[in-house]
Parts: structure tokens; sequence; C-alpha cells
């Protein structure tokens, strides 16, 4: 079963608006909305958020001289709401964020 991919229009904080691309889940055919209805970032920002504090309080206590973690998040629909989830690092993802460490 093929995915259907829609893009929907997602509203930032500042008011202003993103288009994403996503698929639907597995036996269904839309998301929800379409391109009428925004659907917030919020979720997605919040969960990223969320994912940096998890990781940079192991490495802050291993106190590196020089650290680097590189991370993919795929944006999904799950009813209605947009929301983020780790990619495998092989597979294609929707934003890629990298976060550095480095002593002064």
């Amino acid at each position: 079963m093929s995915l259907s991919t829609q893009t929907v229009p997602v509203e930032l904080d500042d008011g202003s608006t993103v288009y994403v691309k996503v698929d639907a889940p597995p036996g269904r055919r839309d998301v929800g909305g379409g391109l009428g209805e925004k659907k917030s970032f919020e979720r997605v920002t919040s969960t990223i958020e969320s994912i940096v504090k998890a990781i940079a309080k192991p490495v802050n206590a291993a106190q590196p001289t020089k650290a680097s973690v590189t991370f993919g998040v795929e944006i999904e629909v799950q009813e209605g709401f947009l929301v983020a989830a780790l990619a495998k690092g092989t597979g294609k993802t929707s934003l890629e964020i990298t976060l550095e460490w480095e002593k002064p």
C-alpha cells in the first residue's frame, strides 16, 4: 500500500505560514484539513525542545571539550495534529538538527 503525500499549511508562532509535506497514515487517503485547515507547529517545536534538553543533559555532564550531535525529525500527522518523530539515521527526514558544544 503506497502512502498519500499531502501539503499541509502550518502556522508558526509569529503567525507566518509554511507548507509541510506529510504522509497520510496507512489506510487513510488524507491527513485531515488538506490545504484548507492550518495546523499548529507548537507540538513539533515542543517535542524538539524536549529532545534537545534530553540530549544536552548527558553531554553537559560529560563535560567534553567539544561535542556534536545530529538527529533527524520527521513530521507526521496523528489525530489531526502535527507531531515530530525521531527519524531513522538512513531514512528521509523533514528536519535535520545539529547541536554543537565547545568550551571557550
